[in-house]
């Protein structure tokens, strides 16, 4: 259906792999859509502290509430959402744990949180919903048809809009992203991307742009939030999926799945600045490493990278635009969405 690979079931039980002294942040949550668990990685250290099993099959999509305290995970065969938090457990170690599951629609993946930290969207592929839970209670509150085949989602800084990509929508050959008013939890417009197959989507800091890959284009196209129209398009890499914005709001990274590479966006001329290589020539030779899903430190000073195939995480910092770690987490890593905490 997407860029995003295939399910690839596996059978076995997987079992917790670490702790963490503390549930001290940041950390951020990786799903393993192979072994269908979410390692959980302490960006000071780049060391995988925890493996969090019993979160549904195929887990892709995530997103870390705005206080760092829970972690949402979509389970696209599953139809679920894993709400995984810090938990003491007997011997007194605070570890991560599935402390609800909650049923949403078909084909969960894109997920995004509310900036108050209240609800949670999530799209869903196969059934062109977007399902609404209160993180209070962990149910659903609210269903909403979207456009056809919703992947990506992004909040806007100020909780009233979400941005919800749908990958399938072809209106005169431009994909579309939904426009959703949270007060009343309705589609308001349906923007146009100028290229096919919308993915990934991301707000500027100010709320003023929307930044949405075009998959089967290789473009980036930017919407301006104040009319709801298409003021830009930006050349990128094959094939690109996640995207997300400094905190300064001055740059946009975008994985490109199809070769490797992370494009890196000027916001105040929307071109391309640098092309960062996430893969070997000898990597990229073999098997490649089909990185998909990727986010930016709270300071802004790096991105994490999910190469799927690599079972890894690449380590781009922000000041030179140059891969300086590599950390092997779980199988089959794609972290779709914000998966970093504060």
């Amino acid at each position: 259906m997407t860029g995003l690979r295939p399910a690839l079931w596996l059978a076995g039980v997987v079992v917790l792999t670490g702790t963490a002294g503390a549930s001290a942040a940041p950390f951020a949550y990786i799903p393993n859509d192979l072994s269908n668990d979410v390692s959980v990685l302490d960006i000071a250290t780049n060391t995988v502290v925890a493996t969090v099993p019993a979160v549904g099959l195929l887990p892709q999509g995530v997103a870390v509430s705005p206080d760092g305290s829970h972690a949402y995970v979509t389970s696209e065969h599953s139809n679920t959402v894993s709400v995984i938090a810090w938990v003491t457990n007997a011997a007194g170690a605070s570890v991560p744990t599935v402390v609800a599951t909650v049923p949403v629609g078909d084909g969960p993946i894109g997920v995004a949180v509310t900036p108050d930290g209240a609800r949670v969207y999530v799209a869903n592929i196969n059934s062109s919903t977007v399902s609404v839970i209160d993180t209070a209670t962990n149910a659903v509150v609210a269903t909403i048809t979207e456009g056809p085949n919703p992947l990506g989602v992004a909040v806007s800084p100020d909780g009233k809009r979400v941005y919800v990509a749908n990958w399938q929508a072809n209106v005169v050959g431009n994909g579309t992203v939904g426009v959703i008013d949270t007060a009343t939890n309705t589609v308001v417009t349906q923007a146009l991307t100028a290229g096919l197959n919308p993915t990934g989507v991301a707000v500027t800091p100010d709320g003023s742009h929307v930044y949405v890959t075009n998959w089967s284009t290789d473009t980036v196209g930017v919407i301006e939030t104040a009319s709801n129209s298409l003021v830009d398009v930006v050349l990128v890499g094959s094939k690109p999926e996640g995207v997300a914005v400094t905190p300064d709001g001055k740059s946009v990274y975008v994985v490109n799945t199809g070769d490797n590479t992370v494009s890196v966006i000027g916001t105040s001329t929307n071109l391309v600045v640098a092309t960062v290589p996430v893969a070997l020539a000898a990597q990229t030779a073999a098997v490649g490493i089909y990185p998909q899903g990727l986010a930016i430190t709270h300071d802004g000073k790096s991105v994490y990278v999910a190469n799927t195939t690599a079972n890894t995480m690449s380590v781009i910092a922000t000041a030179t635009n140059t891969v300086v770690g590599t950390v092997p987490v779980g199988n089959g890593p794609v972290a779709f969405g914000n998966f970093i905490g504060p």
